[in-house]
């Protein structure tokens, strides 16, 4: 049994779509190596990432907080 061509969501390009194939399912072999190539010991957030989210967080709290307290009149 052949196995499905796929469409490259980046470059266009057509692909076969192998069951071991790294990466994305919807990206070639070419265009998803380097997403499969990161550096393993490398964080995904830095600091600065983290800080900022902290903050977005904290105001979701407080939206779902006021969402789900709020005394309807």
């Amino acid at each position: 049994m052949p196995f499905p061509i796929k469409t490259c969501v980046l470059c266009g390009e057509e692909f076969e779509l192998k069951p071991d194939k790294p990466g994305f399912a919807n990206r070639c072999p070419e265009c998803s190596a380097p997403d499969a190539a990161a550096e393993p010991g490398k964080p995904a957030f830095d600091a600065g990432g983290i800080k900022a989210d902290s903050g977005l967080n904290a105001e979701r709290r407080r939206v779902m907080r006021d969402m789900l307290y709020r005394k309807d009149s």
